[in-house]
């Protein structure tokens, strides 16, 4: 029965010591170019906001803008290098913007490589790198 005990016992010690290790990584990573646009790290393709004004630092896209065009967030050690910049949402919150324009993804698109949010209003446009 001791065995047992010391199994499980040592079995939780490395899953803590694994699930640390997890969640010692970035939260999120930086936009990536693929297939002529940007995407996130889930492949999912991102946009820009006309009404946005690219390095003002902020988002004009809250509300229920955002339920429709959930903001490319970024975790607070997020750092900017290069076309790739942090701003600061209403919340505080932080979101990735390229060339200094927020970047978005849009709730209808399913799959990776999906672009049906460009051109949306007019105003949607498919981040390009």
């Amino acid at each position: 029965m001791s065995r047992i005990r010391v199994s499980r016992a040592s079995s939780v010690g490395l899953a803590a010591i694994l699930m640390s290790g997890v969640l010692a990584l970035p939260a999120l990573a930086q936009p990536k170019p693929a297939d002529g646009a940007l995407v996130g790290p889930n492949g999912m393709t991102l946009y820009t906001f006309d009404k946005d004004t690219a390095g003002n630092g902020k988002s004009v896209c809250n509300g229920a803008c955002a339920t429709n065009w959930p903001p490319f967030m970024a975790a607070d050690s997020d750092k900017p290098a290069g076309d790739f910049t942090v701003v600061t949402r209403d919340d505080g919150k932080k979101q990735w913007a390229a060339k200094g324009w927020p970047l978005y993804y849009w709730a209808k698109d399913t799959k990776p490589g999906d672009k049906t949010g460009d051109g949306v209003n007019g105003t949607w446009k498919t981040a390009k790198p």
